[in-house]
């Protein structure tokens, strides 16, 4: 069904899906150079040399010689380019599963959010693996292997071998004219495409890839677990509070309700895989289910639940979120739990209320405490972790978004006396550069 809605002019505090400052325009004539790819970067970009000068290109694979036109000058250190011609390609190039971001078109109309579509799905994986291994050692210190994980296909029926057919949310910019489409890759510049395989069958049949919206600023696709897909077009007023919709998410046999417009996990398998990934690399010899548990950045308490379905019903647990709307959910989605309770906060802010206000019994219940925090693509951060680390609850769940972030904040927390244990990773974007990974942290005595 199609409606119209206001979207709230409020920052996700999430830090996911929150509009970015437009890229700078890319240089068209800049130097067409050939460059032997090295290795991948972060961010979905490769590492060649240029005399002397390190090139980030896109659209390629390690290993090819490319032709690129080098698109970003202002950086002493760095130049950007993007891919115009392969010359010698790896045996891992496959023709793009988005034909629409295809190396075969110029880059100015190349779709963006599909970086990695081009590359074989195994190959991708291990890419990806690759930037995760490499910034925990150079930023949390830290030197393991580490394995991408396909999700569990009994989880997301539809989700093809090539890593198609997962989304359940797309977003459609608006151009001023009133077309449809979604950013060239790497700026806000509006391209038409004839389809949009990386998300669910049925918003590749609801996305109206040749409609007009004059006056409107997106077209938001949303194909929930349960009940009908919608599409919703985007306006620039704010919508007033009480008047947002809401859908239902199912995980396992659990129902979570949510604002349509709220964060939940894109791929149709993430929200079960990572709550089994939570449950599965806490230490149950360190749980104590009446201690002051805690869900920092628990949404609307996909997490909190998890950790109360493997520990049973006398489990205490706080969920932490500064979206009160999301709060409000969560406290309906825990009812089952009587120890439960959703409070609305900034992280840092309940935190340091915590170091601040607690008495001797309070910080004794703290310090045999589990955490579970997913915090956004900017991850935890060193005030919310210098925090931490004075509470000192026992074991730290870290569910992160973003290599980088991760592995600074593994090595803060390592710096502060934290023993990083285990760390499991997910291939929950398929065709992009993004990861997800689970990481647990237990304090030394």
């Amino acid at each position: 069904m199609a409606e119209s809605r206001r979207r709230p002019r409020r920052p996700d505090p999430r830090g996911r899906g929150s509009r970015r400052p437009a890229p700078a325009p890319p240089e068209t004539d800049g130097p067409v150079v050939e460059l032997d790819v090295e290795r991948v970067a972060h961010g979905g970009v490769f590492v060649a040399h240029h005399e002397g000068r390190v090139v980030f290109v896109a659209d390629a694979i390690p290993g090819e010689r490319v032709v690129a036109r080098v698109t970003d000058r202002r950086h002493d250190r760095f130049w950007r380019a993007e891919t115009l011609e392969v010359l010698t390609a790896s045996a891992d190039r496959r023709e793009h599963v988005w034909a629409e971001a295809s190396v075969e078109r110029p880059p100015a109309a190349r779709a963006g959010g599909a970086e990695f579509g081009h590359i074989r799905t195994e190959r991708q994986r291990a890419l990806k693996g690759e930037v995760l291994q490499d910034a925990l050692e150079r930023m949390g210190g830290v030197e393991r292997d580490v394995e991408v994980r396909a999700v569990d296909p009994s989880l997301a029926p539809g989700v093809t071998p090539e890593g198609t057919g997962w989304r359940t949310r797309i977003r459609l910019q608006v151009d001023d004219d009133g077309s449809v489409g979604p950013y060239a890759a790497r700026t806000h510049t509006v391209v038409p495409v004839a389809s949009v395989p990386l998300a669910v069958a049925s918003l590749q049949e609801l996305a109206p890839l040749h409609g007009r919206f004059p006056g409107a600023r997106a077209v938001d696709l949303v194909a929930p677990s349960s009940g009908d897909p919608a599409l919703v077009v985007v306006d620039h007023e704010r919508m007033p509070r009480g008047s947002r919709p809401t859908i239902q998410e199912r995980v396992g046999d659990r129902t979570f309700r949510l604002d349509r417009d709220g964060f939940w996990q894109v791929h149709r398998g993430a929200a079960a895989t990572l709550s089994a990934a939570v449950q599965a690399l806490i230490n149950p010899d360190l749980f104590d289910p009446r201690a002051a548990n805690l869900d920092l950045y628990g949404g609307v308490g996909l997490l909190a639940a998890a950790v109360g379905d493997r520990f049973g019903e006398t489990v205490r647990i706080t969920t932490v979120e500064a979206e009160a709307g999301a709060t409000e959910h969560a406290g309906a989605n825990l009812a089952d739990w009587v120890g439960a309770r959703a409070v609305t906060a900034r992280v840092d802010r309940f935190l340091d209320d915590l170091a601040e206000g607690s008495s001797a019994g309070e910080r004794s219940r703290l310090r045999d405490a589990t955490v579970v925090l997913d915090p956004p693509r900017s991850g935890a951060g060193r005030a919310v972790v210098d925090r931490l680390a004075e509470l000192r609850p026992r074991q730290l769940v870290y569910v992160a978004c973003d290599p980088v972030a991760l592995a600074r904040d593994v090595g803060l927390l390592r710096e502060r006396g934290y023993r990083f244990d285990d760390l499991v990773a997910f291939d929950l974007f398929p065709n992009t550069h993004h990861v997800e990974a689970v990481a647990r942290l237990t304090a030394i005595v």
